[in-house]
């Protein structure tokens, strides 16, 4: 299971590359990342190699961060990966919120990203399915 952060950001220019920047500058890796926005905000969800530290840099330089707990599958690289866990998850009653897509770095296959109500009974479930979940 992993911890994943999620920054409440004004939509304007420059935005998003600051926040990046300021990871960049306290050397935090992005693992992994999505961005949903409104009309003058958005909320950007990463995972990070330090997502402690990454709370506390984003948040002193005024920006509300909250973290979550999230779900990393691996999967094969190949047609209808996804489908497959989503269909584990749908026999099991269980709903997704969000999705987004990452990489192993070291065997170069999708992760995928997810978070859900109750993550340790999903990672419960895909692990007796035979996933491989961080």
């Amino acid at each position: 299971m992993l911890k994943q952060i999620s920054i409440y950001a004004e939509n304007k220019k420059g935005c998003f590359q600051n926040i990046t920047g300021i990871l960049m500058e306290n050397n935090i890796n992005i693992l992994g990342s999505v961005t949903n926005d409104s009309a003058e905000y958005g909320i950007i969800r990463m995972v990070v190699s330090d997502p402690d530290k990454g709370v506390e840099v984003l948040g002193k330089a005024g920006y509300i961060c909250k973290t979550t707990h999230v779900l990393a599958v691996e999967c094969q690289d190949e047609v209808g990966a996804l489908d497959k866990i989503l269909k584990t998850l749908y026999s099991s009653n269980i709903n997704i919120n969000y999705v987004y897509l990452s990489f192993n770095r070291e065997t170069g296959l999708p992760i995928m990203v997810m978070h859900t109500d109750d993550v340790r009974a999903v990672e419960n479930i895909l692990i007796n399915k035979g996933y491989k979940c961080d």
